[in-house]
């Protein structure tokens, strides 16, 4: 199967709301106002015209100022958002390491968290029941596993995320940062897993700031800026391009950057 990954002029338009502010000097005048003048629904763009196309050993570092759209680009490419233009084509499993808190059941015992959480990443029952011994172990769960998730720490949930969204080799690998929380021992052990799954994965998304980190695991970077693509390509002349942008105003993007669109 030939695994990829193409974006073709995917645009993402998101609600938000906004509520008409005055100069208020009275909070009950405050709260009346809010109680009684809803707030108004408007569509916001945060990714407009973008298209790329990866395919096997690719390693993408994505980079942007804060409020780019690096973290919706990865939602759209797992699939958390449908685009509203353009389409998304993928071929070959796809696995992301975004949020790994997201998708528990507060109430549910671990094990019961394991199976219902692997098999809305995809996997199939027989398969998220095989890697529930695996990901206790991993996690370093194994006593906990009949305890409800609400009685664990937030480190032990981390580590449990991290266990499971782990726990399966898949073709493509989309990630937001890499871990750097918890106790040592565990740290260093994820690091190592994330290492193997990337070196193991036929293409890999890698959303950071860490310049040293994108130059070590990635061969390509794309650059956003007010969700729009403004390069993709080699990945020090990207990083030279927004190592320029950051010292610009937003909106800016100097003809070094331009000529690399």
């Amino acid at each position: 199967m030939n695994v990829f990954l193409e974006a073709q002029h995917l645009g993402l338009d998101l609600p938000i709301f906004t509520q008409e502010q005055r100069n208020v000097k009275a909070t009950v005048g405050l709260f009346l106002r809010s109680a009684f003048q809803p707030p108004k629904r408007e569509l916001r763009t945060t990714l407009d015209d973008v298209s790329f196309r990866l395919e096997p050993g690719d390693r993408v570092g994505v980079v942007g100022r804060n409020g780019a759209g690096k973290s919706t680009l990865l939602k759209v490419l797992v699939g958390a958002y449908p685009p509203s233009r353009g389409g998304l084509e993928v071929n070959g499993s796809r696995q992301a390491l975004l949020n790994l808190a997201l998708g528990f059941n507060q109430e549910a015992t671990v094990v019961e968290n394991i199976m219902l959480r692997g098999i809305a990443m995809g996997l199939r029952p027989a398969q998220a029941a095989a890697v529930i011994d695996e990901v206790l172990d991993f996690s370093e769960l194994g006593e906990k596993a009949g305890h409800r998730l609400r009685t664990l720490s937030s480190g032990q949930r981390m580590r449990l995320g991290f266990a499971l969204a782990t726990a399966v080799q898949h073709e493509i690998l989309i990630m937001d940062e890499w871990i750097g929380t918890g106790d040592a021992s565990f740290v260093d052990k994820a690091k190592n897993r994330i290492r193997s799954r990337v070196d193991n994965a036929q293409i890999v998304v890698l959303a950071s700031h860490n310049f040293s980190l994108l130059r070590s695991v990635c061969n390509k970077a794309m650059l956003l800026e007010g969700g729009k693509l403004l390069a993709l390509g080699d990945v020090d002349e990207v990083l030279k391009g927004y190592d320029e942008l950051l010292h610009m105003p937003h909106g800016d993007a100097s003809p070094a950057v331009q000529a690399m669109v």
